[in-house]
């Protein structure tokens, strides 16, 4: 590790040029890199809804659409309307409405009241706009923007396509500012905590090329959704932080005793390689166990910020170096007296009082996993947007005026016949929460038949495979009631084609909270399973991983629990990453101290002794770190108007200082009363010093 250090030290020149001429790729890959806002598209391929959605896309050009609210309009300029829409927007399919039923000439008031009801009322109408390409796709999202400026302020358009525009031009306008609050919040925290005001910003630059680097090699997964995006800048910075910290105190250190400023780097980058690799092996680790999320979001969050973690590690060790050496005249000549408190009594206070400790814990345990375990989560996506983008405002008309609350499309195959499909529709009809269905059978049954409608929506709803039926819930979605309304209608539509799909936005919500439910659990387990085994090897333990394991785990359940106790509905995808995140981040926290209580252990050190060097040579690393990885989430919690971006960053900085403080306070008082136990299960420890 010295002659890798010399090696960097001797280079720290060229390393620079290098890591400046690296970053211009890094900027194109970044700006090249596509980012998802849709995270139905996270569902598995072998769903059956989600193979509904490829029939709709691939069989009737029906990848997505939107409803129009239309107030106060002729049926006349309506069709002048739809003429235009489909001239102007080539990716629309199928432009739709009442008027296309009545013509110019027959009254709305003519339709039967059963249909009428559906789509007029209060002198609004709806029309239909159907899209050939996918809810997400780029050309979706560019038709609907298409659509907004070729419609007037009597038009207002709904749909998940019109909600997703929406979260990428909130998500784009905020993004930036994300960086700059971290930044200017972990900046302070670092003033307050180093010993120079040039060194905390060569610290946040030296970070700043591993995100630029990280952020331009996602163009190899070819996207990524936009919650990994939003966050995993600000995460990476308060997750590699204590990485560069720990170089810097190190150089520091180092150069006391060695007045030659590039010997004392290159000592100071073996020490640090030595001493950080497994820790970040356990944070990589951490990451790493999202992928086996079956939504494949984890997945998308995982490997960004995994490869974020080994790119913070990479700098720290070679761009890091070259900056202080470059200035260090700098550094010296803004030197001034560290502000934040040593915290030099914490040890003293942990060991006379760690039986108390020790009982505290046992106290709050129940409570912090009761919390944790009833903390309530939503899915409906729409439902973390402010109430006034212009998508969320049309849908939650839609649903008030016209009680469009869950909208499915059910397909069956084209041979059954009207009489079968109505006999069909009869008993969905009765099924509780469904308001209405639709389908070229209702038309005839009201007496209007097939020929009397336009060929491009006969066409847009029956081909040789399939036909598409529509219904209406009036429950919304991601609810218990629809889900169970929604096993209904499949057992119903099973007994007359067992092939028939019910695609849409509620089965695939009804999916997501399956799959979810699932990866809740799984991930966890899968996060502490590798956790544990990699510290098997890091400490050479079979006790000490299960009590580091545990310390961490308890403040998860106290982070988990506190929405449960302040009556907070959190976003499903925090609910499942956030615990994951928390262990891998801050178990490094734990593995400081433990790493240095068993080398003075084994130095024969009394188990008082050992504990108190470890506590107190620690707590100021660990503290700094969790107050950077706090700087680094919080503000932007505290700002985000995306309230799944808000709560995740909430939860990741108020989880740092929950970690930091339960690994300052409940670790010793479990290595002080575990002793004994880690001696006997540790390499090494048999023959250490007993009490």
């Amino acid at each position: 590790m010295h002659k890798f250090g010399k090696i960097i030290v001797k280079h720290r020149k060229l390393i620079l040029i290098i890591a400046i001429i690296l970053l211009i790729p890094s900027i194109l890959g970044y700006k090249a890199t596509r980012v998802n806002y849709d995270i139905l598209t996270y569902l598995p391929n072998t769903i059956k809804t989600v193979q509904g959605e490829d029939i709709l896309s691939e069989d009737f050009n029906m990848g997505a659409y939107s409803i129009v609210v239309i107030d106060n309009m002729s049926t006349k300029d309506m069709l002048k309307l739809e003429d235009k829409i489909k001239d102007e927007i080539d990716n629309v399919e199928l432009c739709a409405s009442v008027a296309d039923v009545v013509g110019e000439q027959i009254p709305i008031e003519m339709i039967p009241d059963n249909l009428r009801d559906k789509v007029y009322k209060d002198g609004s109408t709806l029309m239909i706009v159907t899209f050939k390409d996918a809810i997400s796709s780029d050309e979706t999202l560019a038709s609907i923007e298409k659509l907004r400026n070729i419609t007037d302020e009597r038009c207002k358009i709904s749909g998940m396509s019109a909600t997703l525009l929406d979260t990428k031009k909130l998500s784009e306008s905020e993004v930036a500012i994300y960086v700059i609050i971290a930044v200017v919040i972990c900046l302070i925290i670092l003033q307050l905590a180093l010993d120079s005001f040039v060194a905390p910003i060569l610290l946040l630059l030296n970070i700043g090329f591993a995100i630029i680097y990280n952020m331009g090699t996602n163009i190899i997964l070819g996207e990524i959704s936009y919650i990994t995006k939003a966050i995993s800048a600000v995460l990476q910075l308060g997750v590699t932080m204590d990485f560069a910290i720990f170089l810097y105190h190190s150089y520091m250190a180092e150069k006391k005793e060695n007045p030659n400023i590039e010997e004392a780097m290159a000592i100071a980058i073996g020490k640090t390689m030595t001493s950080v690799v497994g820790s970040s092996l356990t944070t990589i680790a951490g990451f790493l166990a999202l992928c086996s999320m079956n939504l494949t979001l984890g997945k998308d969050i995982g490997i960004v910020m995994a490869k974020g973690v080994l790119f913070g590690l990479i700098c720290v060790v070679t761009v890091l170096p070259a900056l202080i050496l470059t200035f260090n005249k700098s550094i010296e000549k803004t030197k001034h007296k560290e502000i934040l408190p040593k915290f030099k009594h914490v040890s003293d206070f942990v060991i006379k009082h760690y039986k108390i400790l020790a009982v505290v814990f046992v106290v709050i345990l129940p409570i912090a996993y009761y919390g944790y375990s009833h903390t309530e989560v939503y899915y409906k996506l729409d439902s973390s947007l402010p109430e006034t983008l212009p998508s969320v405002s049309a849908n939650n008309e839609v649903i008030e005026k016209f009680k469009i609350v869950s909208p499915e499309m059910l397909l069956v195959s084209s041979d059954l016949s009207n009489s079968e499909v109505n006999k069909m529709l009869d008993e969905i009809e009765k099924v509780d929460g469904i308001d209405w269905t639709l389908s070229l059978s209702k038309f005839s049954e009201a007496g209007i038949p097939e020929e009397m409608l336009p060929d491009d929506v006969v066409n847009k709803l029956k081909n040789d495979k399939y036909q598409i039926i529509i219904l209406n819930s009036t429950y919304e979605m991601a609810t218990d009631e629809l889900n169970a309304q929604i096993a209904k209608v499949n057992e119903i539509i099973a007994k007359y084609d067992d092939k028939a799909i019910l695609a849409g936005e509620g089965p695939l919500m009804n999916d997501l909270v399956e799959v979810a439910d699932h990866d809740f659990n799984s991930v966890n387990v899968f996060s502490i399973v590798i956790i544990f085994f990699l510290m098997f090897f890091v400490l050479k333990s079979i006790s000490l991983p299960v009590i580091l394991i545990c310390i961490i785990e308890f403040a998860i359940f106290i982070n988990m629990g506190i929405p449960y106790y302040t009556n907070v509905t959190l976003p499903f995808v925090a609910s499942i990453v956030i615990g994951t995140i928390q262990l891998g981040a801050t178990i490094d926290y734990a593995i400081l101290i433990t790493t240095k209580y068993i080398i003075e252990r084994k130095a024969g050190k009394t188990k008082h002794e050992a504990i108190d060097f470890a506590v107190s040579t620690s707590v100021n690393s660990i503290v700094v770190s969790g107050l950077c990885f706090f700087g680094a989430t919080f503000g932007v919690g505290v700002y985000s108007n995306i309230e799944m971006i808000g709560s995740l960053c909430t939860l990741m900085g108020r989880g740092a200082i929950i970690s930091v403080i339960t690994v300052v306070l409940m670790l010793p008082a479990f290595l002080m009363i575990f002793d004994k136990l880690i001696c006997k299960t540790t390499l090494g420890m048999k023959n250490v010093v007993k009490e």
